[in-house]
């Protein structure tokens, strides 16, 4: 009983995933809305990262909004993003010690 349930689970988590593969590539959409599906993977990033910013010290969101700007400026600067993530934290790390 077990594996038919871990085998039904795998089924219904890979065919949402799989289906699209094979339908989008088959599609030619215009250019406005290719410019607007590759912002989404942008979006979706911003959308995940950004509550973490705000939450690294709930008394002191601006402790990681800081921390935030200073990834974007590295970010801007054409860092690696192992020295992106670094400086941020050391910005943060930086707050906390003042």
């Amino acid at each position: 009983m077990i594996i038919l349930i871990i085998a039904g689970m795998s089924l219904a988590t890979m065919l949402p995933r799989l289906i699209p593969v094979f339908i989008v590539e088959k599609l030619q959409f215009r250019p406005w809305l290719n410019r607007m599906l590759s912002a989404i993977p942008f979006a979706a990033l911003g959308a995940l990262i950004f509550p973490g910013i705000i939450t690294v010290i709930p008394e002191q969101p601006h402790i990681g909004i800081i921390g935030g700007i200073v990834a974007v400026l590295l970010s801007f600067l054409g860092l690696n993003v192992i020295f992106v993530v670094i400086g941020a934290i050391a910005a943060v790390y930086l707050m906390l010690s003042i």
